[in-house]
């Protein structure tokens, strides 16, 4: 019989959170889909949308530099789903303008659902992550 061993793996920085590159990755594909967007967007629909999907990462970085202090963490996250939700609604509107297909809508809020979902499961082990 063979016994696999566990790795135990130490996350060095933010970037090595799964939820980390998931918001960062979906962010920069956010950045990428707005640049079709109709140019009397710029100043409303396009900044809003890339500075909320932005925010999940700066406030996950934020949250990583202060863990320290379980509180201001959970905050952190906290904010960090925040934004994510107000990114779904950007969505939302961009895809009843008809900036974006359905499909694109549904892959991208199906990653900010599994961001959702990372980020309750950080909130509730949040002693692993914590100093």
């Amino acid at each position: 019989m063979k016994v696999e061993t566990i790795r135990t793996y130490r996350i060095q920085s933010v970037r090595d959170l799964e939820v980390y590159r998931l918001a960062f990755n979906t962010a920069m594909e956010i950045f990428e889909i707005t640049k079709e967007f109709p140019k009397e967007e710029t100043y409303s629909l396009i900044d809003q949308i890339r500075r909320s999907s932005r925010s999940v990462c700066t406030n996950l970085s934020e949250g990583w530099r202060k863990r320290k202090y379980e509180a201001v963490f959970i905050n952190k996250l906290r904010d960090a789903a925040q934004e994510a939700a107000e990114t779904q609604t950007w969505l939302e509107l961009a895809l009843a303008c008809e900036y974006i297909t359905r499909n694109i809508f549904q892959g991208i809020d199906e990653k900010y659902e599994h961001i959702f979902a990372m980020l309750n499961t950080m909130e509730k082990k949040v002693g692993t992550f914590c100093k």
